[in-house]
């Protein structure tokens, strides 16, 4: 089931964000600053997908093939 999201929830969703994201600028390096961005961005990310789509299935346990792995091969 698909939950269209209005413009003030995601605002909201990105202004708990947004403490953060000024508080990279302390960070010694651009590498840092870059590193922290994306993880800031993939949570939102996250809650947007749930806040859209539902959260996250009951039953977490993931689908296997019905194959086992190979063992390495020689």
């Amino acid at each position: 089931m698909k939950n269209n999201m209005d413009k003030e929830k995601f605002l909201a969703l990105a202004a708990k964000k947004y403490e953060h994201i000024n508080a990279l600028t302390d960070k010694p390096t651009m590498m840092d600053y870059e590193k922290g961005l994306v993880e800031i961005m993939q949570e939102l990310g996250r809650e947007v997908a749930q806040s859209q789509l539902g959260g996250q299935a009951q039953d977490r346990r993931k689908k296997r093939g019905t194959n086992p792995p190979s063992g390495q091969s020689k």
